[in-house]
């Protein structure tokens, strides 16, 4: 006979495992808006200045790999948490979405070895000139992985925020917040610099990521 106790353990795991989920869900993103906040060199600085900023900066540019470590492994599983929750109703643009998120969220850990090499490279005492060669030498996989990361988190967020507009399971504020947060933040990373606004691009997409997370919650609760 199947007791109340045996009944009540799956339900309260599965409501951890909601709730998990759910806080999980901002995370990612918010990471990565605290990181182009602080960055302390503009994507469209050369080689030079940017290291020459991150040697100004140290702790900056150390806070700058914690927030990457945070983001390589909150965004993908964030991810595919959101396309759950609208592939029902837009399984193919879901699908889209993520077969272009997974690969770029994975190659952001293989971009942040340049930002180790910024921070590593004058804590072992190399001068600014040797970190700026060594900075210049990378290998082509940076290259594609930068191409992998740009096109999929921009465009990937993009048919992320339209599956969830379709789908109709968060309020229209969210589903809009996620689509436009990336546009907003290739204008600040590249058109017009401004940390400011970059901080501002991927915060929307961290509280459109947190509106799913609690349509999560809210769907559920069990009487």
């Amino acid at each position: 006979m199947t007791t109340v106790a045996e009944v009540a353990q799956p339900v309260v795991a599965r409501r951890w495992t909601v709730w998990a989920t759910a806080l999980l869900l901002p995370v990612g993103p918010l990471a990565v808006a605290v990181l182009r906040y602080v960055l302390p060199y503009d994507t469209v600085d050369d080689s030079s200045t940017m290291v020459r900023k991150a040697i100004a900066e140290p702790g900056r540019a150390s806070l700058v790999l914690w927030l990457g470590f945070v983001a390589v492994l909150t965004l993908v599983p964030a991810a595919y948490a959101v396309g759950r929750m609208t592939r029902s109703r837009t399984p193919r643009l879901t699908a889209a979405a993520l077969v272009l998120l997974v690969p770029g969220y994975l190659s952001l850990g293989w971009l942040a070895a340049s930002d180790q090499l910024l921070w590593l490279g004058p804590e072992a005492g190399l001068a600014a000139g040797d970190v700026i060669r060594l900075y210049d030498a990378a290998h082509p996989t940076t290259e594609i992985a930068e191409v992998f990361f740009v096109v999929g988190h921009v465009v990937g967020t993009i048919l992320l925020g339209v599956a969830l507009w379709r789908s109709q399971v968060v309020p229209r504020w969210a589903a809009v917040a996620v689509i436009v947060s990336q546009p907003i933040h290739i204008v600040a990373a590249v058109v017009v610099p401004n940390h400011t606004l970059d901080l501002f691009g991927w915060g929307l997409q961290a509280a459109g990521f947190a509106a799913v997370g609690w349509a999560m919650v809210r769907g559920s609760r069990l009487p």
